[in-house]
């Protein structure tokens, strides 16, 4: 059993609009994104001025003009979700962090993260690009409860802005920067349980999505978005099952006037209609962040999550749905109390 105390997130104040790239003269405009991939704006750790001007034409330069690192990033989220929490830094006993584009090859990113914080702490990453939330708690769920600290901060920093070519309009309209942190224990309850988890990999296909050491972002993007579409679809249809077997009188059931709600990777907003399409999930049960942020890599469902944890009611049942490079997928049922 696995407990969520709190969640935080955190999005730069720069804004990457439709109208910036149309701007840049790389063949996009407003239409053909919203048409592509229902995205209006994301935003980026990197100044607008750099992006107009060099169109990151060298990666390595990207790190230098940006106004954030990842570990200012993820503490920002941290803090938000230690005070949703309720606890202060020195409760955290263990420091998870994972992230698609980490700013250093060693140490750990949840070194760097601790340090912003003054956490004293064991620290370690645990990376499996978009998927890396799912797989993080998936992978401290299968713990024996006895061997955690009593509070776990799991971050998710990602400033992917820094990786992308903006001479390719094809992964310029794609990407985000925004970061995500969530507060977890074994044994303390709270209202929001982790009920069932799962995560996979097909390592065959590593290669279909890849950052390159100093190297810009680089995908197979029907294979991925297709891939995508069918292990989230997959997913859902199984958690359906579930939750309706539970909704039915099973264990943990208690009925009426519950809801089963989406939150899948937030790849782009093609992906995700059509997962819910073919899932049947009404539009009010699908929250998602993409329309304004973009994809923002494995910190992007737990910030839509952040963001709408005040409208979590008691009985909700979750569905997290994530596919990230690897190819890695993971999906977390929730239920709230």
């Amino acid at each position: 059993m696995l407990y969520l105390h709190g969640l935080g997130h955190f999005h730069p104040e720069n804004v990457i609009t439709n109208r910036f790239l149309e701007d840049l003269d790389i063949g996009t405009s407003n239409d053909w994104v919203l048409e592509r991939v229902g995205i209006r704006e994301r935003r980026t750790s990197l100044s607008l001025a750099y992006i107009r001007e060099t169109k990151n034409s060298d990666t390595r330069a990207a790190y230098e003009a940006s106004i954030y690192t990842n570990a200012q990033t993820g503490a920002a989220a941290a803090r938000q979700a230690l005070a949703q929490a309720g606890i202060a830094p020195e409760d955290i006993g263990l420091v998870i962090s994972g992230s698609s584009a980490p700013d250093h090859v060693t140490p750990s990113e949840a070194a760097t993260v601790a340090a912003e914080l003054e956490i004293e702490a064991p620290c370690f990453d645990i990376n499996a690009a978009c998927a890396t939330f799912g797989v993080q708690l998936s992978f401290l769920s299968k713990m024996r409860p006895e061997s955690l600290p009593l509070y776990v901060l799991v971050v998710n920093p990602e400033n992917l802005t820094r990786c992308i070519d903006y001479s390719d309009r094809n992964t310029a309209v794609l990407f985000g920067d925004g970061s995500a942190a969530a507060v977890v224990s074994a044994t303390i309850p709270s209202r929001l349980r982790l009920l069932e988890s799962d995560c996979a990999s097909k390592p065959s296909s590593w290669h279909k999505a890849i950052i390159p050491r100093t190297g810009y972002f680089q995908q197979d993007g029907n294979a991925v978005q297709g891939f995508a579409i069918r292990k989230m679809t997959e997913a859902v249809r199984t958690f359906q099952e579930t939750y309706e077997g539970r909704k039915d009188g099973g264990e943990d059931g208690g009925g009426n006037g519950r809801r089963l709600l989406f939150v899948g990777h937030q790849a782009n907003l093609s992906v995700l209609s059509n997962v819910c399409e073919r899932a049947a999930i009404p539009d009010d049960c699908h929250w998602r962040n993409v329309t304004m942020f973009g994809n923002t890599g494995c910190s992007g469902a737990p910030a839509v999550v952040s963001q709408h944890w005040q409208d979590l009611k008691p009985g909700d049942c979750l569905i997290m749905a994530l596919v990230g490079a690897g190819l890695t997928w993971s999906t977390l049922m929730w239920q709230m109390s």
